[in-house]
């Protein structure tokens, strides 16, 4: 698996994908974090990690909408005729993309390094950890669903806009009845930026990001033996 998720982060930063992925998050945290700070005069990251988390909705599709959908990339070879298990080839999948997301997360660290120094020192350091923890768990449960419509389709922009827009109305889901809060990867991580892990909101976020990976394989798995 190892060498699946080196060929994938390679492939992230030998094409425009990871590069585009990591300054359009950060061009887009940039403007937040000026609205944020400078304009509401906030000092903490916790609460300003919450806003660029809603960019997840619209960037994680970037990372996934071609991992199984465009058959030229190679993909398909790699699933017919690898030794490897479909398992081990979803799960490099979601791993590599786990790791474009710390990187880029450690980039963001800037912006908390700024907002000690507006504040004279460091702050808010338990919340910023719980605020991380949360955000790769979401992060975890975003990437698996976009593997997920990856892999049923064969265009990649398909992909990468059914996943944007599901995961767009997953945010409103609580608002129709409050038991579709647990579909509703955002409203999930809610409690982090206030510095609780919670244990039953981490628990959803891990088993939405196993369900999305198994359905992948399945659905994998059945285009491999009807081939």
């Amino acid at each position: 698996m190892w060498a699946i998720i080196k060929k994938e982060v390679k492939t992230y930063f030998l094409s425009p994908i990871g590069y585009v992925f990591i300054g359009a998050f950060l061009l887009m945290s940039s403007f937040f974090f000026y609205m944020y700070t400078y304009q509401m005069g906030s000092v903490e990251f916790s609460g300003l990690f919450y806003y660029t988390s809603e960019l997840l909705t619209f960037t994680i599709a970037l990372l996934t909408m071609g991992a199984f959908a465009e058959r030229k990339n190679g993909t398909e070879t790699l699933l017919l005729t690898s030794s490897r298990s479909i398992t081990s080839i979803v799960v490099g999948k979601l791993l590599a993309a786990v790791i474009v997301i710390v990187i880029t997360e450690v980039f963001s660290l800037m912006y908390y390094a700024i907002l000690c120094i507006f504040a004279g020192g460091i702050t808010g350091i338990s919340e910023t950890i719980t605020t991380f923890i949360g955000f790769i768990l979401l992060t975890m449960s975003y990437i698996s669903f976009g593997l997920f419509i990856s892999s049923l389709t064969e265009n990649q922009i398909i992909a990468g806009v059914a996943t944007i827009v599901l995961l767009t109305v997953s945010w409103f889901l609580p608002n129709l009845s409050e038991s579709l809060y647990i579909l509703s990867p955002i409203s999930l991580f809610q409690k982090f930026p206030e510095g609780i892990i919670g244990i039953k909101e981490s628990m959803i976020l891990i088993m939405q990001t196993i369900m999305f990976t198994l359905f992948t394989v399945i659905i994998l798995q059945r285009r491999k033996n009807l081939k």
